[in-house]
Formats: structure tokens, C-alpha cells, sequence
């Protein structure tokens, strides 16, 4: 699968998103700022990456945290994993928030959110009055133990 990947004007210098390593499932996505971004605790900001993707229909592209930004400083993704559709053509921005205890700084080139890209199925949606019955049934939030 080839995925087309477009710069905005002013992200010519940023990478393109890579895996960091061979194994890696996730692409890091870089953060296209001009100036540096202070997110201060409990703040939410918008951080633009500069890039556009054109997904084959029948594929999703899912934006994920960094672990290592959430542990070492409690920045994480808002509505995560967030999802752009194969008909997005947009710029991809990511929604940061700080839910640490200092000051977070975003830096242009900074390494901001991976991006895994999976394929998925449609469904067709069939109304029923009853669903078939399992051991677990409608047990949830925690039914299984902790």
C-alpha cells in the first residue's frame, strides 16, 4: 500500500512522517510550528503538522500519543486515537494537551504523535430484536475482574 503525502509550503524542512524503527507500527508525525508553543498545564492546543494524506478507500489513518511524551511530561492526544478518513483531505493537526505539572514546549521538527494507518471493513446494518446470548452477556466497566 503507497500513501501520498503532501508538504505545505512552510513544512518543506520537516521530515516526512518514518518509523522510528523497523518494527515500529506507528509513524511519528512532526510538529509544523513557527514559533515555540507553550502548553501549560490543564491547556489545550492545536499543533499543525504540516502534511496531507490521500488514503485508498477501505483505509483509516489513526493519530496515537507518544508514550514517551506522556510519561516523562503528561502531554497526550485529545480525542484519541483519532481517526482521518480516507476522504479527508485536510491538513493533519493534532490536539495536545498538557495533563502534566509544568509547562510543556512544542518546538518546529519536534516529534508529536504517530500515525498508524489500518485497513477496515463496512458493515451492513441489519436491525434485530434479540442478540444471541454469551457467558458474558452485558457485563462491563470491570465485570471481568480487575
Amino acid at each position: 500500500m503507497i500513501l501520498k503525502i503532501k508538504r505545505a509550503d512552510d513544512a518543506k524542512d520537516l521530515p516526512l512522517p518514518q518509523y522510528a524503527s523497523a518494527g515500529s507500527a506507528g509513524m511519528d508525525l512532526f510538529a509544523c510550528v513557527e514559533n515555540e508553543v507553550v502548553i501549560n498545564p490543564g491547556e489545550i492546543k492545536l499543533i499543525r503538522t504540516g502534511i496531507y494524506i490521500e488514503l485508498p478507500d477501505g483505509y483509516e489513518a489513526q493519530i496515537r500519543p507518544r508514550s514517551g511524551l506522556a510519561l516523562k511530561y503528561g502531554i497526550t492526544i485529545l480525542n484519541s486515537p483519532g481517526t482521518i478518513d480516507s476522504d479527508y483531505r485536510g491538513e493533519i493537526c493534532i490536539i495536545l494537551i498538557n495533563l502534566g505539572k509544568e509547562p510543556f514546549i512544542v518546538k518546529r521538527g519536534d516529534r508529536i504523535a504517530q500515525m498508524v494507518v489500518c485497513k477496515y471493513e463496512k458493515v451492513k446494518i441489519e436491525e434485530v430484536y434479540k442478540l444471541s446470548e454469551t457467558e458474558r452477556g452485558d457485563g462491563g466497566f470491570g465485570s471481568t475482574g480487575i
